[in-house]
């Protein structure tokens, strides 16, 4: 959060979710067993989000990579599919199992299969007696990818040393599942940009693409101000990190030069983040164990993608400044083909783009005034609409994308950044119509992402952060204006985490209270779950659905 403070003290479009952490919760503690700071160990990560659902079928296990990472240099192997289960799979579900301990910081990572990214990940930080942690993740959307032999890369990048001492060990299986996967869910081939002969990256499709998404595992990390990016301020604001036009990010897809995709990014706080790890130890933010792509539907462009030949396909984020990196942008581009015709021909017919609107305002306030003086208040959003159609065996199919973002946040400080305050909203709302034969078809997405958070560093240096996190998400599917499925997602994590800075790790008298509640609700069913953990023991978890 402070960012002088971050840079000493760091140690370190479905609703369907793919995640689990801490796959087995123990049994809650009572108020007798809770100490009264953080000792050398904890409970072991764990999140309140679902399990992936698994069919009842027979299955195949197989290990991908097994690494231990101490430096940045990835494990290398080769991929192939499982014998005895087929290449036509229901289900196919990822798990990452870790484990680390001693004094680390929190590390980024993925893994691709033929360079097709199929998960990004970050690290707890552990315990000086040690961690394990797992992330599990339905990648049936790979299918085409895994039918064949790949190269593998796994990659968490790592600094061992004598103060760093944590080696990150990691296990990466997949497990197959017997049957057959809804087309609609599962795309034909899984495609990924090459390096254009003129620079830049090109997506050349099959020539029979009717439906084309990209997904864009967007995040901005790396230690420097744009892992905080919602923090940075004006350039003329007396702030430790500061950008030309503030905080306002936008994550943008071209094709060919013409915009074709835009969208927010999502607030990512990883395990060493706002300067207090101790907010992260058992419960970590939404997200941050496994990122989750940005889904871009490029159907529109399909019949102009669609002529054989390579086509410019680049990624950005606007409100970077010129030249300055800190945002890894890996793209994966997902098809489906008409079975019934070699070629599918097709065009744009609109697109409008809005002008990005918004500004970011600092207001000085009066010398020697107690409490955070400097303020900043940013608005910002950005409009896109594309339509295109697509003449398929089964008839034309026009496709229509609209997406509006918007941004609001006020950012206060003091002088010394001793007290650091943001309360920030992002919204992305969708909605994707698609009308061919039958009535049309209609996807509305509404996604809405909270920050809302406080540092300050009192007396006797100790430092105290309250923050809640929210990942909010409403989707309704409706068929010739009759809504046919819907589902309405709330996570959010609360944090009140305090410590003793600049001393010695065993002398910081951490103290911390986290909850984590996970609520998705909709047509197919109901989960509701609540943990929270006080000084690293696990106090509450409870299950309402």
């Amino acid at each position: 959060m402070t960012k002088r403070l971050l840079v000493a003290l760091l140690t370190g479009v479905t609703l369907l979710v793919g995640t689990l952490i801490g796959a087995a919760p123990a049994p809650a503690a009572g108020a007798h067993d809770i100490p009264p700071e953080f000792g050398t160990d904890w409970h072991d990560p764990l999140t309140a989000a679902p399990p992936v659902p698994r069919p009842d079928t027979k299955s195949c296990t197989i290990t991908v990579a097994q690494a231990q990472f101490r430096d940045f240099t990835p494990h290398r192997g080769r991929y192939t599919p499982p014998d005895g289960c087929g290449d036509d799979w229901s289900k196919v579900v990822l798990r990452l199992d870790g484990k680390v301990k001693g004094r680390q910081y929190d590390r980024l990572g993925h893994l691709r299969l033929g360079g097709v990214e199929i998960l990004r990940t970050s690290t707890p930080q552990p315990s000086p007696d040690g961690i394990e942690w797992s992330v599990e993740k339905d990648v049936t959307r790979y299918r085409d990818t895994l039918r064949g032999t790949q190269d593998v890369e796994l990659l968490i990048g790592n600094v061992v040393n004598d103060t760093y001492t944590g080696v990150i060990d990691v296990t990466v299986t997949l497990t197959f599942y017997e049957g057959t996967a809804p087309r609609a869910d599962t795309p034909d081939r899984v495609l990924t940009l090459a390096e254009g002969t003129t620079g830049g990256t090109t997506l050349t499709t099959p020539r029979n693409s009717e439906r084309v998404v990209a997904e864009v595992y967007a995040t901005g990390s790396g230690g420097g101000c744009e892992e905080y990016w919602y923090l940075t301020v004006p350039t003329a604001a007396p702030y430790s990190c500061r950008t030309e036009k503030g905080p306002y990010r936008e994550v943008r897809v071209t094709v060919d030069g013409k915009l074709a995709g835009i969208a927010a990014p999502f607030p990512t706080v990883w395990t060493g983040g706002w300067s207090n790890p101790f907010l992260w130890y058992v419960v970590p933010g939404p997200r941050a164990l496994d990122v989750k792509p940005i889904q871009y539907d490029l159907t529109p462009f399909a019949g102009l993608l669609n002529d054989g030949r390579p086509h410019r396909v680049e990624v950005s984020v606007a409100g970077v400044p010129e030249g300055q990196s800190g945002w890894s942008t890996p793209v994966n581009v997902l098809v489906w083909q008409d079975a019934g015709s070699r070629k599918v021909t097709g065009g744009l017919t609109t697109h409008r783009a809005g002008d990005l609107t918004g500004s970011s305002t600092y207001s000085p306030g009066s010398p020697g005034s107690p409490g955070p003086r400097h303020r900043v208040d940013t608005e910002g959003g950005h409009r896109l609409t594309v339509s295109g159609y697509v003449d398929t065996s089964h008839g034309r199919v026009t496709t229509t994308v609209t997406r509006a973002l918007a941004h609001t946040s006020v950012h206060r400080w003091s002088d010394d950044e001793s007290t650091d305050v943001l309360d920030g909203t992002w919204t992305d709302r969708e909605t994707v119509t698609t009308d061919g034969r039958g009535p049309a078809v209609t996807t509305r997405t509404h996604r809405t992402y909270l920050v809302d958070g406080t540092t300050t560093l009192g007396a006797g240096d100790r430092l105290r952060t309250v923050l809640t996190l929210g990942d909010r998400a409403t989707v309704t599917r409706a068929r010739g204006g009759k809504v046919t499925g819907w589902s309405r997602l709330d996570d959010t994590y609360t944090g009140d985490a305090t410590y003793t800075v600049n001393v010695p790790r065993e002398e910081r008298q951490g103290v911390a209270t986290t909850t984590e509640r996970y609520r998705l609700h909709g047509s197919d069913g109901c989960h509701d779950r609540t943990v929270t953990s006080v000084q690293g023991v696990l106090t509450e978890d409870r299950r309402r659905c």
